[in-house]
């Protein structure tokens, strides 16, 4: 079974590009390579009925939902030893 190979990964500062959530920032916690598609933290909060189990008391869950992986772009982080050394030239 072949990978399919993703502009993004676990843990990378994305920035979602269109759709409702345009201009959202987060962390990217899951990467859903087979149906195309990321989640970010804090991005697209849905909320979910849970079952009550033994462990779990149940009732309404707030999690994130998944954005489709074309709408994010990775931000690009700066290195700070780099912009140091342009400044002192």
């Amino acid at each position: 079974m072949n990978r399919i190979k993703t502009h993004v990964k676990k843990g990378d500062e994305v920035v979602v590009i269109t759709g409702n959530h345009r201009g959202a920032t987060g962390k990217v916690l899951h990467v859903l390579a087979a149906k195309n598609q990321v989640l970010i933290e804090g991005v697209r909060m849905i909320k979910k009925h849970q079952k009550k189990t033994q462990d779990d008391a149940g009732g309404i869950v707030q999690r994130e939902g998944p954005v489709h992986i074309s709408n994010v772009k990775v931000v690009e982080k700066t290195n700070e030893k780099a912009d140091k050394k342009k400044k002192a030239a």
